[in-house]
């Protein structure tokens, strides 16, 4: 059976043209409407309008003229069956044997700032999602084909099989329609999900991926894994990134380069880098320059960046890019990359992934945050806010010279495993840097005395040496610590995290409150000199 009569409507373009021109090349009967049609007879390809075709006008500014029984009857009958080709010839039904359809860029025309409801409105597809179910439901004798990217595929099929596609293409083709009308579908709930009030009960969460990247494994080598990105994403993401050199990207790239990339918008509009170890900043750091920011960052726990992803918030210098050598890195993610620092990484090394970001960084937006369990879907706000408040609870002040550091430490901690304790510097006039990290321990103290305060420690030593300093290490170490700030993304429910920070010279401190025991942790902190200050802003990370 040859395809005799196609279908063709289409919002995207690109591409119907030639495969218009290919079809109608071996004789098949074209079919078209509003801008479809235009475009092919302004390319000198013969249609015919789906409104001749059925004898019926197009109506309702358009929104009625391919649901009618000569379009979703020429779709759907069954082909051979006795009954269903009685029906059409007692009703002079047509065969449609290929549809070639994709959809009013709904998605694209949310994603725009201030995009009216009204507008939003018009770009749902009624007529297109309709048919292409129809062609896909009947796959068994239609072709059905809805992304431009499959044009050359059915050609080539018709080629092969004499003016036929094979029924395992034709299967492929409907499974993809199903998966892009749910998709479409699913983007249209989300929206007007959020053009409705809040209920207590939780509006419908409606998600489809498709399209899926089979990756080489998953955590781990025995787990099989597939990527799936979301297309109309408008912020900076890590599912939307070019791949400028090094390797195919693992599932363990994705996941640090996501927590990179999230962590670094803290940071955005100013040179700034996240060092990404097992979804946890081993560096973090800001900086007048970028290669600046990026030796800070890496002095931040120098053993845990070997084998890091990293996430910049400016374009990559050839500076940037010789911090980098000698040491083995994932994954670099950044705005861009120049010229000459992108021949020197390439250089450097065959494995480092070297990727382009393809939507601008912006600090944190809002949106939803998605955790699957099993059997089930959490879905939050994303913790896009940074504090709820700003409140001195101690009788020692905390300085306003201070706060910008202490502010950064509070960035750098909300992207820590829970319960995370962070230790951070100025390490040069406006340039700060994350000095020791306690991370995802059952027990705060353990963070901050095992973890934290060790690992500064370690890099106050580090620090002593490389700067030559003749003190003794106990003075060099308290001069650094006395000026570092102490951030923690919980409150602290026992007074013993401030004694330690006591003992260890620790002057600032800055945790969201609400303890029951916040005035004998206060009392602690009045006892040892510290400023204190409380946010109200938790910042949990499980």
């Amino acid at each position: 059976m040859t395809i005799q009569r196609a279908l063709i409507s289409v919002s995207d373009k690109t591409g119907v043209v030639d495969f218009a021109r290919a079809l109608a090349a071996r004789g098949v009967e074209l079919l078209s409407t509003g801008g479809t049609a235009q475009a092919l007879r302004a390319a000198g390809v013969a249609v015919k309008d789906v409104a001749e075709f059925t004898g019926f006008p197009e109506m309702l500014d358009g929104r009625v003229k391919t649901l009618h029984p000569k379009v979703h009857g020429g779709l759907l009958y069954l082909r051979g069956n006795a009954e269903h080709e009685a029906t059409v010839q007692q009703h002079g039904l047509l065969p449609i044997d290929l549809v070639c359809v994709n959809l009013y860029p709904f998605e694209a025309t949310v994603a725009k700032p201030n995009v009216s409801f009204e507008d939003a409105i018009a770009n749902i597809d009624i007529g297109g999602p309709a048919m292409l179910r129809s062609a896909a439901k009947n796959h068994r004798s239609v072709t059905v084909v809805t992304d431009p990217a499959d044009y050359a595929r059915v050609l080539a099929s018709l080629a092969a099989h004499g003016g036929d596609t094979t029924e395992a293409l034709r299967r492929e083709l409907a499974q993809k329609v199903y998966a892009r009308t749910a998709q479409y579908d699913a983007a249209i709930a989300g929206y007007l999900a959020g053009q409705v009030e809040s209920q207590d009960a939780g509006r419908p969460f409606v998600l489809v991926a498709a399209g899926g990247q089979r990756l080489r494994y998953g955590e781990n080598p025995h787990q099989q894994a597939f990527f799936y990105h979301d297309p109309v994403a408008a912020e900076a993401c890590i599912a939307h990134t070019t791949v400028l050199h090094g390797k195919e990207m693992s599932y363990n790239n994705y996941v640090d380069g996501d927590a990179a990339l999230e962590a670094v918008k803290e940071l955005a509009g100013a040179p700034g880098a996240a060092i990404i170890k097992h979804t946890n900043p081993c560096g973090y750091a800001t900086g007048r320059t970028l290669a600046a920011a990026l030796e800070a960052a890496w002095a931040g726990d120098t053993v845990s960046a070997f084998g890091s992803v990293i996430a910049v918030t400016v374009p990559v210098d050839l500076a940037a890019a010789q911090v980098l050598k000698g040491r083995f890195v994932e994954a670099l993610i950044a705005p861009d990359f120049a010229p000459d620092a992108l021949d020197y990484l390439k250089s450097k090394s065959t494995d480092i992934r070297l990727l382009k970001l393809n939507r601008p960084l912006t600090p944190p937006q809002p949106g939803c945050a998605l955790r699957q369990i099993n059997g089930g879907l959490l879905v939050q706000d994303r913790d896009a806010a940074l504090f709820e408040r700003w409140e001195v609870v101690t009788k020692t002040p905390f300085p306003a010279g201070v706060r910008a550091l202490a502010e950064f430490g509070v960035k750098v901690c909300k992207h820590v495993k829970s319960n995370a304790i962070v230790l951070v510097r100025e390490y040069a006039p406006g340039g700060y840097a994350q000095l020791g990290m306690g991370a995802g321990q059952p027990n705060r103290i353990d963070s901050t005395r095992k973890l934290a305060l060790t690992k500064a420690r370690e890099n106050i030593a580090a620090l002593q040496q490389a700067a030559g300093d003749r003190r003794p290490p106990a003075a060099f170490e308290a001069a650094i610590l006395a000026d570092c700030v102490m951030v923690s993304d919980a409150f602290f429910p026992f007074p013993d995290n401030v004694e330690v920070a006591a003992e260890a010279g620790l002057k600032f401190i800055v945790q969201p409150g609400g303890s029951k025991k916040d005035p004998e942790v206060i009392a602690a902190a009045d006892r040892a000199g510290i400023a204190m200050v409380f946010t109200g802003m938790r910042h949990f990370r499980h």
